[in-house]
């Protein structure tokens, strides 16, 4: 049981939570249109990099569509307060989309990065191993939110520490891939590299929000901050990746018929 499920909220803190979900649904729809009216401009060598991109989107706004939905459906309006009807609220969802968004958005960094083939499959190798291991520790810890604090820190330790060797692996391979890339692409990916380092951290910082914060304002927060994460780290980042996509293209000559 999520503590979303456990609180009453006032109809300012709900409807706080729905917008925000809303909106979260609506970029990534709006990430699709884009990834998919831009992959004409770019050269078959890195074109996978926004199919891919799209997939992630299709996925998340099919995420955050249900989720948006099942608050809406969760709770009943009594006595001027929301609270819990018969449905239940579960974040336990994200986790397992996540499982789908992860990988791909990693392999999207490979793809442009421009790599020899066995040094990207081995990255990533590290990547996909490393992040579904992430979310899969996330995802066990987040049952432990509203009755066993400790296994709460210790799952999100061990999720952490797969966290940290995806921002070193990613930092590391982005600072070696900047000498030979343009100079417009160069600074794009200096961009990518602190989506990495700031908003991927949000994640981590909500899943702590019940054991810090166990109220409805820390629920209002704790939506805001996922959602801000994947507005930022997928649909924000799939353009920068887009753009670097194109960068390279022309650079290395390439036309769009």
């Amino acid at each position: 049981m999520n503590i979303e499920n456990l609180l009453v909220y006032s109809p300012v803190q709900w409807q706080l939570v729905a917008h925000v979900l809303v909106l979260g649904f609506a970029a990534q729809a709006a990430g699709f249109v884009y990834f998919i009216t831009t992959m004409k401009e770019i050269s078959p060598k890195y074109r996978t990099a926004s199919i891919l991109g799209s997939i992630v989107m299709v996925s998340a706004f099919l995420l955050l569509y249900a989720q948006s939905q099942s608050w809406q459906t969760s709770f009943l309006y009594q006595e001027g307060v929301f609270v819990l009807g018969e449905g239940i609220f579960s974040n336990g969802f994200r986790y397992l989309n996540w499982l789908i968004d992860v990988p791909l958005l990693l392999l999207q960094l490979v793809i442009i990065l421009g790599l020899a083939a066995a040094a990207a499959r081995r990255l990533g190798t590290l990547f996909v191993g490393s992040g579904v291991a992430m979310i899969a520790l996330g995802y066990v810890g987040q049952f432990y939110e509203t009755s066993n604090l400790t296994n709460l820190w210790i799952w999100g330790a061990a999720s952490t520490v797969f966290y940290l060797i995806l921002l070193y692996l990613a930092w590391k391979e982005i600072g070696k891939a900047l000498p030979r890339m343009p100079e417009s692409a160069a600074g794009t990916l200096k961009l990518i590299r602190w989506i990495f380092v700031v908003f991927w951290t949000f994640y981590p910082i909500a899943y702590i929000i019940p054991a810090v914060l166990p109220t409805a304002d820390g629920v209002v927060i704790r939506q805001f901050v996922f959602t801000i994460a994947d507005i930022v780290a997928k649909v924000i980042y799939g353009v920068l990746i887009t753009k670097v996509a194109v960068d390279l293209s022309k650079a290395e000559g390439y036309q769009p018929s």
